[in-house]
């Protein structure tokens, strides 16, 4: 079984990726690199302040990024 501690840095590089193909999209991707950023942007913040619910929840909005 796979932690917290080791599952969320994982999501983040993997959604880091996804925002590069957005932006790479040009102004057709400029909506969902957005959100994407805002989502990456509320899992680091989890991250550095050790809120195990807030990691929790960044965890599960960044799984759900396609």
């Amino acid at each position: 079984m796979t932690s917290l501690a080791e599952a969320l840095p994982v999501q983040q590089a993997r959604v880091r990726k996804i925002l590069g193909h957005y932006k790479e999209i040009g102004d057709a991707g400029a909506f969902g690199a957005a959100m994407i950023e805002h989502s990456l942007s509320k899992a680091d913040k989890a991250v550095m302040s050790g809120d195990i619910n807030a990691m929790i929840a960044a965890h599960e909005e960044l799984k759900d990024i396609k």
